[in-house]
This record gives structure tokens, C-alpha cells and sequence, in this order.
């Protein structure tokens, strides 16, 4: 299979959309969530959509189908909350094995088979790796300021397990996606590293923060440029924005990374902000319309989608990207000031 940093070089790849967008098409009630393995589980399981990947795997493949089919390079896990600090709220700590080579798989599978159908144009999975419920840099008890949740070393440790997993499912990358503590992301690629060199691996990974508000800040208080900086020790295939905003209200924040990695750029936005129902209106013209000055303004490398997002908006995106180069990935193997 080509090297994905020569690809990068010679097309903008298309990341796919939301999963669990599309898993909410379903409407799966508890049963459903519990299928046969959890009939007896002794806490409600209705909403871990990661478990789905287990008891409704031919669901989870056919969002991966949809998306390939619709033009997707890149299909990523359905593992955003598979670590055992997340499954914890639902008691399943000791699943975090499953839920991730599960998922791995399918994906794994969804897209070879994609790319046996067309060879010109191969397929890759990237394993997502979420931010976790819990904040690494920040209190949650606006009494006790120095309390944390959860310690780095605790992080590293749920992240390894998942990495593994991950791994030994057949994924091509690793995404960790939705940053909105830099220490928690530092977590995740202290454990990436270790299972990588336990492994003697080289698996890219890419890395996508979250821009919270219009203040242009992540949720740790940190600005683009900071964040780029603060994970710039890592040798990363991509830096990138991902959820909380629309595709336009991302541009200053992109325009800032474009301008000083030296790796490549990703983007993958909302379907705009959500409505007074937390649904999410913009239509796939209209976003793929908004990601148009993305691509004018050579910022991208790697685009998608993110809440919202459905086949028909990552076909416009990927109809879209087809008519520019990407952008120029410098040669410096430093982050600029």
C-alpha cells in the first residue's frame, strides 16, 4: 500500500463523518444495545454507541460502507469512548480489549474491501482515540482547585490499553481526536510511543483539537498556536481542528496551524452549530460551500467531517477536494514562531 505522507503530497485526502450520527438513524433501545453477550448486564447500556460494535457489528460496518462508498480515504474506528476510564460509566472497564479489536476489524475489513474495488485508490482506518470524560489539567469541583479527576499516569495507562487493542485490530493510523486538554492528548502519545516501540511499529498518528468558543481557545484555556506547540515533541503525520465549530468559524484557527507546522493539516468540522434541539442544520452544499475557502487558501491536507455529518456531506466534500492541490507540507522539522 502507498505511504500515506506521499499521498498527502499528491491529493487532500477525505476523512469520513459522524458515526454516531448515523448510528442514531437506527434507533436502537436497550435491547438492541444489549443484544445477547449483555442481556443480563446489570446497568443500563442504551447510549454507549462504542458497544454497538459488538452487538450490532453489521450496523457499525455498513456506516463504514456508506462512507467509503461516498468517497472517504479514511474511516475511522468506532472507539472514541473505548478506554476503561470511559466505559466506566457503564461498568465495562474489562471490555476495553474487545471494544477496540472490534472495532479495528471492521473497519479493517470495511475498507479492504473498498480498496480491492478500487486499487488506484486505497483505503485506511485510523483508530479514533477520544479525550476522555475527564480533564488531566483542570479541577471539576470549582471548590477545590487543585483536585483532578484523574492523574496523567492513570490516562497513559487507559490510553496503552486501548493503543494496543487498537493495533492488534489492523488499524493504518491513529487519531486523537476532540482535544480539548493538551495533557490528556500528551497521555495518549506517551502511550502511543510506548506501544509503538514495544510493537516496532511506525504508525502515523494524527492529532485534531477543539476550539470551544469564539474566544479561540481549547477548554484548557490553551490558543491554536499553543497547542500546536505544546505536542510539537511528537513526530505526527497531521495537527488539526475538529468538532465544536461549522466549517467556517474554523478558518483563523486553521490559518494559524497552516502557517507554522511542519506537518500536514486536517480539518473536520460540525454540520455548522447546533440548533436549539442539538440537531444540526447545515446541509452538505452548504458546508462543502464553507470548505471551499479552505481549499483556496491551500490550508488543508486532510478534510471530513465531524457531529452532523452524514455520506451526502463527506460525497460533496470529497466531489469538492478534487479540484485543488493540497497544501505544500515544508520540509522544516520545526514548529515556526
Amino acid at each position: 500500500m502507498p505511504d500515506l505522507n506521499t499521498i498527502l503530497r499528491e491529493r487532500i485526502l477525505v476523512l469520513d463523518g459522524a458515526m454516531g450520527t448515523m448510528l442514531q438513524r437506527h434507533k436502537f433501545g436497550e435491547a438492541d444495545f444489549r443484544g445477547e453477550r449483555f442481556r443480563d448486564w446489570p446497568q443500563p447500556l442504551q447510549g454507549n454507541n462504542d458497544l454497538l460494535s459488538l452487538t450490532q457489528p453489521e450496523a457499525v460496518a455498513g456506516v463504514h460502507r456508506l462512507y467509503l462508498e461516498a468517497g472517504a480515504d479514511i474511516v475511522s474506528t468506532n472507539t472514541f469512548s473505548s478506554t476503561a476510564v470511559g466505559m466506566a460509566d457503564y461498568g465495562m472497564e474489562s471490555l476495553v480489549g474487545d471494544l477496540n479489536r472490534a472495532a479495528a476489524r471492521l473497519a479493517r475489513r470495511e475498507a479492504d474491501a473498498m480498496t480491492a474495488r478500487t486499487p488506484d485508490k486505497p483505503r485506511f482506518v485510523a483508530g479514533s482515540i477520544g479525550p476522555t470524560n475527564k480533564t488531566a489539567s483542570m479541577s471539576p469541583d470549582v471548590n477545590d482547585p487543585g483536585y483532578r479527576a484523574i492523574s496523567f499516569e492513570a490516562l497513559k495507562a487507559d490510553y496503552r490499553e486501548q493503543v494496543d487493542a487498537l493495533l492488534e485490530g489492523g488499524v493504518d493510523l491513529l487519531l486523537v481526536e476532540t482535544v480539548f486538554d493538551t495533557l490528556n492528548a500528551k497521555a495518549a502519545l506517551f502511550a502511543i510511543e510506548e506501544a509503538k516501540e514495544a510493537r516496532g511499529l511506525d504508525t502515523p498518528v494524527m492529532v485534531s483539537g477543539t476550539i470551544t468558543d469564539a474566544s479561540g481557545r481549547t477548554l484548557s484555556g490553551q490558543t491554536a498556536e499553543a497547542f500546536l506547540i505544546s505536542i510539537s515533541h511528537a513526530t505526527l503525520l497531521s495537527v488539526g481542528l475538529n468538532c465544536a465549530l461549522g466549517a467556517s468559524q474554523l478558518v483563523p484557527y486553521l490559518e494559524v496551524l497552516a502557517s507554522r507546522a511542519d506537518t500536514a493539516i486536517s480539518a473536520h468540522p460540525n454540520a455548522g452549530l447546533p440548533n436549539a434541539f442539538g440537531a444540526y442544520d447545515q446541509g452538505p452544499a452548504q458546508m462543502a460551500g464553507q470548505i471551499r475557502e479552505y481549499l483556496e487558501k491551500g490550508l488543508v491536507n486532510i478534510v471530513g467531517g465531524c457531529c452532523g455529518t452524514t455520506p451526502d456531506h463527506i460525497k460533496a466534500i470529497a466531489e469538492l477536494v478534487k479540484e485543488f492541490e493540497p497544501r505544500a507540507i515544508p520540509n522544516s522539522k520545526k514548529v515556526k514562531g
